[in-house]
């Protein structure tokens, strides 16, 4: 544990805001934590957005636009659809504050682990007052039923108060974007960086296998991070993420999808339902970095605690490093190292 205890320490800044200087420098910390102990990492630079609530502000615009033309409604809507299956067509025009990944491998072979963690933190919102998450699924999928019925409502007068309902949640974002601070994130990801570093660091790769730390910036804004990842992994990689890891209870995700579902496969999968000490889960809250992955056929696995169906303190201002549970960090780290062992030294093609 005590690489997650330096790890943990590097990571404790003010925020790690997506493409903010915080979010470098922490990088610039973790980078120079493997140097000092002979690994060398890549940086891969690319290009991302600090926050995702002005993609959203103008989807609920195009949405309360309603009253005026059913035009409007359709492309919020497709919009809608598009930003939460990670598909961003306008991404060109918003991508222009610099992000990194770093990337770092050992071993020799045909066959590659990926151990995966995001390093950067999100700004809290509305939605994530602990007396308001746990309703978080409910609410979006309402904001979904809504925008897919957006353009069919323009027609009735049921548009006036569908326009006034997208109007006070892109007043909302607005508030967001001007006000609300980056959280501290020491749950989210704090934790998951940390487990990923010190398990690569502490496994020595069988004959025949590559193992590969991943550290990820821009998750939180749309798993950008992961994308700028995608042309350097080998085909076929197996992909470990660890996110939210620090307090709850532990669970594995067995896919993930907000709203169209992509289930996991491969090995990692097979060996977490062999092992004891997590449960299963279909993953619907959110995304994780794995969602761009498991799109393009990279067998994934997450690992993530939850407390009442979310993770502890999720993207609010108590996401701090007084409230990790130790307990829960050295219980992940154990179990990461039964499916490293099962999948690395006894591999099957679950």
């Amino acid at each position: 544990m005590d690489a997650v205890k330096t790890v943990l320490a590097l990571l404790h800044l003010p925020h790690r805001g997506s493409t903010t200087p915080m979010e470098r420098q922490a990088f610039r910390r973790l980078k120079a934590f493997l140097e000092a102990r002979g690994v060398v990492s890549e940086e891969i630079p690319f290009r991302g957005v600090p926050s995702y609530g002005w993609e959203l502000l103008a989807i609920s615009l195009l949405l309360a636009l309603s009253p005026l033309s059913p035009l409007f409604p359709l492309l919020g809507a497709l919009g809608f659809f598009l930003y939460f299956q990670g598909v961003r067509p306008w991404g060109f025009l918003l991508d222009r504050y610099p992000s990194q990944n770093l990337l770092a491998w050992k071993g020799e072979g045909e066959r590659a682990l990926v151990l995966m963690a995001h390093v950067d933190t999100a700004k809290t919102y509305f939605f994530y007052h602990p007396q308001r998450v746990k309703g978080f699924r409910r609410a979006f999928l309402l904001n979904a039923g809504l925008a897919f019925l957006a353009p069919l409502l323009a027609f009735t007068p049921l548009k006036w108060p569908l326009g006034l309902y997208f109007l006070l949640q892109a007043a909302l974002l607005l508030h967001r974007e001007l006000l609300a601070p980056y959280v501290e994130g020491s749950n989210d990801n704090g934790s998951g960086v940390a487990l990923a570093t010190a398990l690569f660091l502490e496994t020595k790769p069988p004959p025949g296998w590559r193992l590969s730390l991943a550290l990820t910036g821009c998750e939180e804004v749309g798993a950008l991070g992961a994308k700028a990842l995608l042309p350097h992994l080998p085909p076929g990689a197996l992909v470990l993420n660890l996110d939210n890891v620090g307090r709850g209870e532990l669970f594995f995700a067995e896919g993930e999808g907000m709203l169209l579902y992509f289930p996991y496969r491969g090995p990692l999968l097979g060996a977490a339902r062999k092992t004891p000490g997590a449960r299963p889960l279909r993953y619907r809250l959110a995304y994780f970095d794995t969602l761009p992955l498991t799109q393009r056929g990279f067998p994934c696995l997450t690992l993530i605690r939850l407390e009442g169906g979310v993770p502890p303190d999720w993207h609010w201002p108590t996401d701090t490093f007084a409230r990790l549970d130790e307990e829960a960090l050295a219980q992940t780290l154990a179990y990461a190292r039964s499916l490293l062992e099962r999948v690395l030294l006894f591999p099957s093609p679950c």
